[in-house]
């Protein structure tokens, strides 16, 4: 498909410089783009290809300043990496919207419900009383299970799996791998040694516009739910445990895992391989650094980092007196000296 770079300008509400003939029919980085392709230029790092690539239209900041010609037509938008993922959403949109019907060999139980304009991949699996709202696209090699409700304009990708009982509001989105309802790990401990499992009779829920990634879990509760607030958005390869309640759009990198019954505020980021323990809550605004072991409570817009995590500031500060230890050890050996020179030890 092709699009005139004044229906891209519309689209992102911005300001077309050169040719207003141009077009585009695919995207690509600016270091690399070719002749009938868009990007975008937003990080100062890669500046100079400003004024060599090969793109035929480019958006840009509308502050920025040329410091020569340039030979792409430019679209100025007030934020360009902003305006660029809102191109590539409509375009995604464009493309979900040719996919629609049933393909088959797939299993939709006579008690399964579907809208308008739905996707259904061959391989999928929809269990008794399964609801799926109108546009939603469900990939092949999904399973559903018995009475989940998934609403309008979702995206289910291919190999998902959604166990019983679970509900996911509208445009959302799920990569492929993620698991949705699995049991929680609750095993009670006996007086033989062994482990009685605690059955997990409660379920999922995943609000509005969550986006989910690729490989993670999300365990169902043991009794009531596990909760995914609305614009929350989850990495690949996470481990959400029972129980455990993620704030409105929060944002938590790969690897990290939440144990049972934690609370996660509003607005809360947690960086990559953080491990946070059960049964506490993370404030509105909080923050925890990449590899850090969260064991307490912490405070609404605080930042932690450390194992355990203690606070960001005074954790750096404790880095920079540490780096200089060394040499703080030579100056100690030396007035040590000079004292015994003077008799003074």
């Amino acid at each position: 498909m092709t699009f005139p770079v004044s229906q891209i300008a519309l689209i992102v509400n911005g300001k077309v410089e050169g040719d207003p003939n141009a077009t585009v029919d695919s995207f690509g980085k600016i270091e690399e783009a070719k002749q009938g392709q868009l990007s975008f230029l937003a990080n100062p790092k890669y500046e100079e290809f400003l004024y060599t690539t090969k793109a035929s239209v480019l958006i840009i900041n509308e502050a920025y300043e040329l410091r020569q010609p340039v030979a792409t037509t430019l679209i100025r938008v007030p934020d360009a990496y902003t305006a660029f993922a809102t191109l590539l959403s409509k375009y995604q949109e464009i493309m979900q919207q040719q996919l629609s019907g049933v393909q088959e060999p797939s299993y939709i139980s006579k008690t399964a419900s579907y809208g308008k304009q739905v996707f259904i991949g061959a391989f999928a699996y929809l269990g008794e009383k399964v609801k799926i709202g109108d546009n939603t696209k469900i990939y092949p090699q999904v399973y559903i299970g018995n009475n989940v409700t998934i609403g309008d304009n979702c995206i289910i990708h291919p190999g998902v799996r959604i166990y019983h009982d679970c509900t996911v509001g509208n445009h959302v989105t799920i990569h492929a791998g993620t698991i949705i309802g699995s049991d929680g790990f609750g095993f009670a401990p006996q007086a033989d040694g062994s482990f009685k499992k605690v059955p997990q009779i409660g379920n999922v829920m995943i609000e509005d516009h969550v986006e989910i990634g690729s490989n993670t879990t999300i365990d169902r509760a043991t009794i009531g739910s596990t909760i995914i607030r609305s614009g929350a958005k989850l990495d690949n390869l996470i481990q959400i445990a029972h129980n455990v309640e993620i704030g409105n759009s929060s944002v938590i990198a790969a690897q990290a895992g939440i144990s049972g019954s934690t609370k996660i505020g509003k607005g809360v980021m947690i960086g990559g391989q953080a491990g946070i323990v059960g049964h506490i809550q993370l404030g509105d605004g909080a923050k925890v650094n990449a590899q850090s072991g969260v064991s307490k409570s912490i405070d609404p817009g605080k930042a932690v980092t450390g194992s355990p995590a203690h606070d960001y500031t005074s954790a750096l500060r404790s880095q920079a007196v540490t780096r200089k230890l060394p040499e703080l050890e030579k100056r100690v050996k030396e007035l040590e000296a000079r004292m015994a020179q003077m008799g003074l030890l």
